[in-house]
């Protein structure tokens, strides 16, 4: 009788998948589940859909549908009887934007830049294409043949036919992308080195790296940059004295090296103690633990915060025109000054041009920032 029994209710062929239940399925259900879950989510979700209503048209009438597309001078972006009032004038970025990329740089020599963009976006995605074949070739490339290939490029050597172009010339989105990029490459082996030291055994490595890591995030990057720019040349042979640019690079890579030194130092202490103890039971000298057992686990734990580290100096990358550099802010300071432009909205269009360069820079990085955290917690569950 029992072996009929189980005859008669045993399954043979698989069920059909059950439905996922009403509340959670679909556009429907997303929309119940993250914007009216509740009645304060509900109150919060129509303020801002009121918001964006209010918001979002007059935006748009001024950026996109009354806006200037074309023109060669002032005329074009002032109001007329075909356009009373005219919106953002974007025949003044497309007149200037040879400017804003390339500054002052020869114009015969505007292919340099290009080949030195180009490098450095082949150099970024093959680090950032995390299933890229030859990785490791690709982190030879970015970190010693793409410096010396962009030296080179910019710079000039006259021995190659390339002729020499002095920093003083370069401008725009070129020099803001060289400080931004030199600062990040960088702050994070500077500052990984800084955050061990700090934590280090022996008092004179941890009393200097305590001593750099609180003086230079005691000042603001402003006062570090006058120091480096002004102060610098006071105390060595003017022959030996480096160049404007150089010594703004030095500074921006300093000051973001100490504030990632303490994002990569509160990695460290998240690592439990339980790491340090297993490696050293395994026989595993200190750098070979440090390098193969704690640091990847504290990268990935303060992975966020090394990001908006980088985030943050990538905007203050603006401040080096304080001192004289010409960085993308500062050509479109030195353009919308031009008469020949002089509109109530040339300077409304520059500015909206400089946030949106500089949120589409930060939001790439963020949202990449994200991708690799989410892969990195999928495998850490694995």
């Amino acid at each position: 009788m029992t072996a009929m029994t189980e005859r008669t209710y045993l399954r043979t062929v698989p069920a059909d998948p059950l439905p996922p239940p009403e509340q959670r399925a679909g556009r429907i259900g997303w929309l119940r589940e993250n914007l009216f879950s509740s009645p304060g989510n509900i109150a919060l979700t129509l303020i801002c859909i009121l918001f964006i209503a209010w918001a979002l048209p007059p935006l748009l009438r001024f950026f996109v549908f009354d806006a200037v597309w074309s023109g060669s001078d002032r005329q074009a972006c002032l109001s007329s009887p075909q356009l009373p009032e005219p919106g953002a004038c974007w025949a003044f970025v497309r007149v200037w934007f040879s400017y804003f990329v390339y500054g002052f740089y020869p114009i015969a020599q505007h292919w340099r830049v290009d080949v030195f963009f180009l490098a450095l976006a082949c150099g970024i995605g093959w680090l950032a294409w995390l299933s890229a074949p030859r990785r490791g070739i690709g982190a030879v490339y970015f970190f010693i043949v793409l410096p010396v290939l962009s030296y080179v490029f910019l710079r000039g050597a006259p021995t190659l036919g390339l002729a020499e172009v002095p920093t003083a010339l370069w401008g725009g989105i070129l020099v803001t992308i060289v400080v931004a990029t030199v600062g990040i490459v960088v702050s994070l082996p500077l500052g990984i080195l800084l955050a061990l030291a700090r934590r280090s055994d022996i008092p004179v490595v941890r009393l200097f790296a305590v001593t750099f890591i609180e003086f230079v995030r005691g000042v603001p990057l402003i006062t570090v940059l006058f120091m480096a720019s002004v102060m610098l040349p006071l105390f060595v042979p003017e022959r030996l004295s480096p160049d404007k640019l150089v010594r703004a690079l030095i500074g921006v890579a300093l000051f973001a090296s100490a504030y990632m030194a303490e994002v990569v130092r509160g990695g460290l202490a998240a690592v439990p103690r339980g790491q340090y103890e297993a490696a050293q039971a395994l026989g595993l000298p200190h750098w070979r633990m440090m390098a193969l057992i704690v640091l990847p686990q504290a990268l990935r734990v303060t992975l966020p915060n090394i990001v908006n580290t980088f985030i943050g100096l990538f905007k203050d990358t603006t401040l080096v025109f304080i001192v004289g550099i010409f960085d993308f802010l500062r050509t479109i300071e030195a353009a919308r000054a031009d008469p020949h432009w002089a509109t109530p909205v040339t300077s409304a269009t520059g500015y909206a041009f400089a946030a949106l360069f500089y949120f589409i820079c930060c939001y790439g990085m963020s949202r990449y920032a994200r991708r690799v955290e989410t892969r990195l917690a999928r495998a850490h569950r694995r």
